[in-house]
């Protein structure tokens, strides 16, 4: 084994334990940690393929074998060493669809601000949830609210702290077709896709979960489209199938970071530019690159840029927790 593929494997895991875990999951944390430190455990992971190896997939493989969350490090340990196999299939036909719905309250001011009505396509879309912001509600802080359709008994009301510059809508985009793009969708009304989905919410989110479970039961009163697909080949014959007189809108959510090559992002952008679409894009910085960059300054890790057209709106929580409107 390259000792180098390792030490590369391990500052990853570092890197993780300190931008992404700390503050948000104290178990994480303490894991990811401890496996940058384990030779044997990361040179078994070192033997799947570079996307596979991500602390994501490891720890929600673990997660979703046992049917909880190990209570510390050497339990964690322990759990996968005595499945080793089964876990590492897991993680052989999985992927890291974290569906988060909440980031729904990220891009709907930008959705409002757009010529109505819109066509939304979502690319890594898992299992569409982010496809219904329109049937959520949504609290902004200082009074701000905006309360969704009532499906399906209602649905979830999602918290996202916003500073005074955020355009907070006063009523819901109008949204007459939808349709999600990715290379292995999730079937939100099978209860297996959906466990997994729950295996990638991290120890200590318990909100997080709660509300993961609201929107899918509003998914399920009406399921969004969601087709099998590559971002880089197939956007543009779903796209034509979009409604004339709609603004076509494309957008993701912590997703191109995970198309690797660089050219490919570009020629991605490309596309979705000549298709004519409006292209929101809720990327960690530097996966999409922007027509100008945001102001200087300093920004705590684990942030993520949203953006509209290559230009940037507004910094946030990975989660969808807060967003920071820029000036």
């Amino acid at each position: 084994m390259e000792q180098g593929r390792i030490d590369r494997l391990a500052a990853e895991y570092r890197r993780f334990s300190v931008e992404e875990t700390a503050g948000r999951s104290a178990l994480y944390t303490e894991i990811t940690r401890a496996v940058a430190e384990d030779r044997e455990l990361l040179a078994i992971m070192c033997e799947l393929e570079p996307p596979k190896r991500q602390p994501n997939l490891l720890l929600a493989a673990v997660r979703h074998l046992h049917g909880d969350f190990a209570r510390d490090w050497p339990q964690f340990r322990q759990r996968f060493f005595d499945q080793r196999d089964e876990a590492l299939e897991i993680i052989r036909t999985h992927r890291t669809q974290t569906n988060e719905p909440a980031r729904c309250a990220l891009i709907l001011p930008v959705l409002a601000s757009l010529p109505q009505p819109l066509a939304l396509i979502e690319v890594g879309t898992s299992a569409g949830l982010c496809l219904l912001p329109d049937r959520y509600g949504y609290d902004y802080g200082n009074g701000r609210r905006l309360a969704g359709p009532a499906l399906n008994g209602g649905g979830p009301v999602f918290r996202c702290e916003a500073n005074d510059a955020t355009p907070v809508p006063t009523a819901m985009p109008e949204i007459v077709w939808r349709a999600g793009l990715d290379l292995s969708p999730v079937d939100v009304t099978d209860d297996e896709n959906v466990a997994w989905l729950e295996s990638l919410v991290w120890p200590g989110e318990h909100d997080r979960l709660e509300l993961l479970r609201a929107a899918v039961a509003v998914a399920r009163a009406d399921p969004p489209r969601v087709v099998p697909g590559d971002l880089r080949e197939d956007l543009p014959a779903l796209a034509e199938q979009a409604p004339a007189g709609a603004t076509l809108v494309v957008f993701h959510t912590a997703v191109l970071g995970y198309v690797h090559d660089v050219a490919d992002r570009r020629r991605f952008a490309e596309t979705v530019r000549t298709l004519g679409a409006r292209w929101i894009a809720d990327e960690p910085p530097g996966v999409v690159e922007l027509e100008q960059p945001p102001r200087p300054g300093t920004t705590p890790g684990g942030e993520i840029l949203l953006s509209l057209d290559a230009e940037p709106l507004a910094w946030a929580d990975p989660h969808g927790a807060w967003m920071r409107w820029l000036p």
